[in-house]
């Protein structure tokens, strides 16, 4: 069913139970995890120009960084850093690699700014070619409500 599973990351601390359900499905379905992290270039483009390389070189550092700690679970996952508009960029990923499903979290660096779905969760939900699991960061009251994980349909 899910063969191959994007895993999306922007290195945020609410992208960490995207990372937890990414797992929970692939073993579930001895799926293969692909994790990606992409450089917004329209946030570097709309930088000042004089910090535009420092700040497209910090992006770069934390998204090996955040991939490096998600490969780190296990070494069955494939890293990928690209550049680009965030959500076209997944969805195109997940196209490449003929992925089943995409996992993300609701909300990442910019926080609670935007409604319901970040920005970019809501464009990949939108665009996506393939289902879309987005994941929302629990609160530390809700999470002792969440069933376990692994207990899907059981």
């Amino acid at each position: 069913m899910f063969e191959t599973v994007v895993l999306a990351t922007d290195g945020s601390e609410s992208a960490s139970r995207a990372v937890t359900l990414a797992f929970d499905f692939a073993e579930r379905f001895d799926a293969t995890i692909h994790a990606l992290y992409v450089i917004d270039e329209t946030e570097v483009e709309t930088s000042p120009e004089r910090v535009r390389g420092e700040l497209h070189a910090a992006l770069e550092e934390r998204g090996e960084e955040a991939l490096s700690e998600i490969a780190s679970r296990t070494g069955d996952v494939t890293t990928a850093v690209r550049e680009g508009d965030p959500a076209k960029e997944i969805c195109a990923y997940a196209e490449d690699v003929n992925a089943g499903l995409i996992v993300t979290g609701t909300r990442g660096r910019h926080g609670e700014h935007a409604f319901l779905l970040g920005s970019v969760a809501e464009a990949v939900v939108r665009r996506s070619p393939v289902p879309v699991l987005t994941a929302r960061q629990l609160d530390p009251d809700e999470e002792r409500d969440v069933p376990v994980p692994g207990g899907m349909g059981s």
